[in-house]
């Protein structure tokens, strides 16, 4: 009788355990992805998603830099090169509704090159 509690607890301690580690990571690399992004080094943002094999279109909304979009995070980090691969990156649409354009014009980034470009790929379409 008191096996099959024991193993259910195993199991729980186990299945914990293993899921640990990968929320640990995604942090991780959700924080280097900031620092590049506050660093403008597009290269090692590519870099960094190619290693994982991941396409920024499916993991954008995930990513969190100090409570702003990756996009926001570009603005204030003033990283132009970066800002415009990311809009490059995710379908126009996805720019035009994420509010990203009227954040930076009502929040003084309105002679950022980087909101001509935001402006351009919404106005695109997909």
């Amino acid at each position: 009788m008191r096996l099959l509690p024991t193993l259910f607890c195993a199991a729980a301690v186990t299945l914990s355990l293993l899921a640990s580690p990968v929320a640990i990571a995604d942090d991780q690399l959700a924080a280097s992805m900031c620092d590049y992004v506050a660093a403008d080094d597009k290269n090692r943002l590519r870099k960094v998603l190619s290693d994982y094999r991941l396409r920024l279109r499916n993991i954008y909304d995930g990513v969190v830099c100090n409570g702003e979009s990756l996009l926001r995070h570009a603005f204030k980090s003033n990283a132009a090169d970066v800002g415009e691969f990311i809009a490059k990156q995710l379908p126009g649409s996805a720019i035009s509704d994420s509010g990203d354009i009227a954040w930076a014009e009502s929040n003084g980034f309105a002679a950022s090159p980087l909101l001509a470009v935001l402006k351009d790929r919404a106005g695109g379409g997909d």
